[in-house]
């Protein structure tokens, strides 16, 4: 089932230069399987923290924002869950066919 699909992270931990790199490296493994996955990171510093936004967003297989925890909790490494400070996920399954005419 292919779903369009809005992942919404949070990574934060303190200033050592390499959050963005950690995140992008984790990004790669957790989603190379989601070809039409597509993902956009914004960091700064701020207070002696490196803080991570991560946006990531497309078509993938997944049926619901349950399976996407599911899939994280098998595939992602500890220092994923160690920076995570925060997510928000929205996933909508692409339902095929119209309806007819006069119906909403």
């Amino acid at each position: 089932m292919a779903s369009e699909t809005y992942l919404d992270f949070c990574f934060v931990q303190k200033k050592a230069g390499t959050l963005g790199a950690k995140v992008y490296s984790s990004f790669e493994k957790i989603f190379k399987r989601e070809r039409r996955l597509h993902w956009y990171l914004d960091e700064k510093e701020e207070n002696g923290a490196e803080i991570v936004v991560a946006e990531v967003k497309g078509i993938s297989r997944w049926g619901s924002e349950e399976e996407v925890i599911e899939y994280l909790e098998e595939t992602a490494e500890e220092d994923f869950w160690n920076a995570l400070q925060g997510y928000q996920f929205q996933v909508l399954p692409v339902k095929k066919g119209c309806c007819k005419s006069g119906d909403s």
